[in-house]
């Protein structure tokens, strides 16, 4: 039997033993090598990349993933041209191809803190529409108006009060406040839903050819049958709507590499912020912070285009959208730190060390812009400030512990009923076919159940406030709701000194966050979870508050904030970021202070 169609075995020797000249070996190498690249199928991908040329830009395909080494070579091949060359011109462009980065870095923060100031402006006012207006400039925002506070200008002294701010409910009675209430409700809704559906994409599926398996089995093509192929047909594929949800899911498909066209487009940024307006406006149990990380990001994506350091190379592109996702948490929390944190825990695959100090530039000229800008009228970066300024028992650790353990339950809970929810509501075909219906059911039955509690009445952000509020505060004692009420507890006055009925709108508050978020995280408009998580965090943690034996000695608000914390904490699943949000959300710095001071203190004796 001739030797080349001997059967292989585990016992086959390695080498031919016939023929030892190192000429024909070479030879033999050579056209077995030759046999190999012709019996194989090339793609037109592969023959593109082969006749290019060091430096060229080759398009990538939709959906598909870069090449990261292809475009780590033309990241070195363009920075040796232009060192290789001495006259003077291409000593400026190198000197201004070195400075690229950090300049990008820099405009994509100060772009997203206008873009963030406005969404922030627009969700004041719009969401106070719902309740009534401000009679000497209906562009205000309720708070801005009782309080005499304008946007872009920093506060010296807070004048006037509720009731001298020209601020006018839409009526007096109950029920035609309700019906005010849920109209507006459902045409936020329409309306952000509906720009949401500009940006839909039908996904195209390939139906493997009839040859497919055959070749799977014998794992061979000859060249006939490659060249004889037919192209695979397209089937009806899946529907994908880019300006729907928080977009981090698919930002962090992009950063490991894949091509998602038209994801970070202009027009799917200016739809993001403009729905996120009107659906945060809803009273939906959503937030606007997470379709801020994909405003940066689209940002991020738009600015890249103006430097060909970046254009023409996905790898260092996916570097400058790694900054630009630290920028979106910054001015989503005002936390600069916090955001670089959560690009490179969350977000990010590929975080070389130079990104690390560009996000942390992107995300601090983001916070030093908004700050600037003053959306709250405040003139203070922080959102939630508090200053509790006590110390901790072990009841009272034993309690944190307890809290952590309900984040956890809470997390696990709404992950598989998020799931379960999704997979039985929108299998019906009235609800798949129609998105606009989903999410107008979710905003009246949303409506219906938070508008008699008044704690649930309020947007996200203005619920944390109130529940972290500490009544140990004499300002907050006069004019917060649940100052009001908890003082009860402390003058005895109503029953023995338990509000029962303070006790059932906690209660009320955090089933229904739990219950609204479930079925609302998914329906097609800029959403996120993050403020639904810290608000049922939020009314768990103040409820245990309630607790005679921890209130007597600590405020309730430091509960709701660590119940706000292991909240977030089970649906995320973040660690180390979430603490430094936490710590730069609220303005409680002295850890971070005390850490510091420990860690330097034995370099200095």
């Amino acid at each position: 039997m001739d030797q080349d169609s001997q059967i292989v075995t585990e016992h086959t020797s390695l080498l031919h033993h016939g023929n030892h000249n190192p000429s024909n070996r070479l030879q033999t190498g050579y056209d077995e090598e030759a046999q190999s690249v012709i019996s194989s199928g090339i793609t037109k991908d592969e023959l593109q990349m082969a006749g290019s040329i060091v430096g060229e830009r080759l398009p990538y395909n939709d959906y598909t993933t870069i090449d990261w080494l292809h475009d780590l070579v033309k990241d070195s091949y363009r920075s040796r041209t232009l060192i290789s060359h001495r006259n003077l011109c291409n000593r400026l462009l190198s000197k201004l191809e070195a400075s690229s980065g950090w300049l990008a870095v820099i405009l994509i923060g100060s772009l997203t803190a206008c873009v963030a100031f406005i969404v922030d402006i627009g969700v004041a006012t719009v969401s106070d529409w719902k309740i009534g207006y401000c009679t000497r400039n209906p562009l205000l925002s309720r708070e801005a108006c009782c309080r005499s506070k304008a946007p872009l200008v920093p506060i010296q002294s807070e004048i006037g009060g509720e009731s001298n701010g020209g601020f006018r409910t839409w009526s007096d009675r109950y029920g035609s406040k309700f019906a005010v209430y849920v109209l507006f409700a459902l045409a936020f809704g329409t309306i952000s839903s509906s720009a949401t559906m500009l940006t839909k994409r039908s996904l195209s599926a390939a139906s493997p050819s009839p040859s497919s398996s055959k070749n799977h089995a014998n794992n061979t093509l000859s060249p006939e049958e490659t060249r004889q192929e037919e192209p695979l047909p397209s089937i009806a594929g899946k529907t994908m709507y880019m300006a729907a949800g928080s977009g981090i899911p698919e930002i962090k498909t992009i950063l490991s590499g894949f091509v998602i066209p038209n994801f970070l487009s202009p027009t799917v940024l200016l739809v993001k912020a403009f729905g996120a307006v009107f659906a945060v406006s809803t009273g939906m149990w959503l937030g606007k912070e997470g379709p801020f990380v994909h405003i940066s990001t689209c940002i991020g994506s738009i600015v890249g285009q103006w430097f060909p350091k970046y254009c023409d190379n996905g790898r260092k592109m996916r570097e400058l959208l790694s900054a630009a996702c630290a920028a979106g948490l910054s001015v989503a929390f005002g936390a600069p730190i916090g955001g670089v944190l959560f690009s490179y825990e969350e977000i990010s695959t590929y975080f070389p060390r130079k990104v690390l100090w560009r996000a942390f530039l992107c995300s601090l000229s983001a916070a030093i812009i908004l700050k600037t800008l003053n959306p709250t009228g405040t003139g203070k970066l922080v959102l939630f400030e508090t200053n509790y300024g006590t110390s901790y028992s072990a009841i009272h650790y034993l309690a944190f512990i307890l809290l952590g353990v309900a984040g956890g339950i809470f997390g696990g809970i709404f992950c598989a009923a998020n799931f379960l929810w999704s997979r039985w509501f929108r299998s019906f075909s009235l609800i798949k076919n129609n998105p606009v219906l989903e999410v107008l059911l979710v905003v009246l039955v949303t409506a219906i159940v938070q508008f008699p509690n008044p704690l649930t009445r309020e947007p996200g952000d203005t619920i944390i406030k109130n529940l972290l509020v500490d009544c140990q505060d004499e300002a907050s004692l006069a004019s917060s709701y649940v100052c009001a009420h908890e003082s009860k507890f402390r003058s005895g006055t109503d029953g023995g000194g338990t509000d029962w009925g303070y006790i059932g709108m906690l209660t009320h508050g955090t089933l229904t966050k739990l219950g609204l978020t479930i079925i609302t995280f998914g329906i097609k408009v800029p959403s996120g979870v993050i403020i639904p998580s810290l608000d049922a965090g939020a009314f768990f943690g103040r409820l245990v508050g309630q607790l005679h034996f921890l209130r007597s000695c600590i405020s309730p608000g430091i509960f709701a904030m660590v119940g706000s914390a292991a909240f977030l904490a089970g649906v995320s699943r973040m660690t180390i970021s979430l603490c430094v949000i936490m710590f730069e959300l609220t303005g409680s710095l002295e850890g971070i202070r005390f850490g510091t001071n420990r860690a330097w203190a034995p370099f200095f004796g």
